[in-house]
């Protein structure tokens, strides 16, 4: 469960980025956030992953109040959330497979569980057979499964997706889509930003609208 309760952001500068939002994304929801470049959406999701804090208001994500943690109890959390990053934050000097394992080792698993893993998430993300490959042989769209498949290897509750269809023709966007709809039908919690409301409309999903960090009209 995403819960947002009159959560404002607001960088060096004074500006808001984020501004009195109050929502609440139910635990096994999908849902769509949209809206103008600068909008807020992105802010939004790194409020949600723990890279960024409200300057006000709460931030409850499975039912821990981000606003209120130390620093030194994030990681937990993020534990059971998956990002999906819009400039991907691929690895080129590491292959396929070593691009997938590092969240895993950052979380210290068993090296032999950690493996059966990373081959199960590439499977999912139908990267199987590409373990070895460096990631600039890989396609647009092939390097945006492997974020995928990064993301989802330590099997997060919450997966968070900004802009995964961005720079990709139609039809790999509506792959993509396809991919996020399967891990929501297994009960992963999903929040993905787009800038296609059209490709979000095929899904029949709920839809947060912003514009300049408050709720579109």
């Amino acid at each position: 469960m995403i819960r947002f309760d009159q959560v404002t952001k607001r960088y060096p500068g004074g500006h808001e980025a984020l501004r009195n939002l109050s929502f609440t994304v139910e635990s096994g929801e999908m849902v769509f956030l949209a809206g103008h470049s600068g909008a807020g959406k992105s802010t939004l999701l790194k409020l949600v992953s723990g890279i960024e804090r409200a300057t006000s208001g709460n931030v409850l994500v499975n039912n821990q109040n981000l606003s209120k943690l130390r620093a030194s109890q994030l990681p937990y959390v993020r534990q059971h959330i998956g990002v999906v990053f819009q400039d991907h934050k691929i690895l080129f000097d590491r292959t396929v497979f070593d691009n997938v394992m590092l969240p895993l080792d950052i979380i210290g698993f068993d090296r032999r569980d950690a493996q059966r893993r990373v081959r199960a998430a590439l499977d999912k993300v139908g990267l199987a057979g590409k373990e070895k490959v460096m990631p600039i042989r890989l396609s647009g769209g092939e390097q945006q499964r492997l974020c995928i498949a990064r993301a989802v290897v330590h099997r997060p509750s919450i997966l968070l997706a900004d802009e995964p269809s961005a720079n990709l023709d139609r039809a790999y966007a509506l792959d993509i889509m396809e991919l996020f709809k399967s891990f929501h039908q297994v009960g992963v919690t999903v929040l993905i930003s787009a800038h296609d409301e059209t490709l979000m409309e095929d899904y029949g999903r709920r839809i947060i609208r912003l514009r300049e960090g408050q709720f579109a009209a």
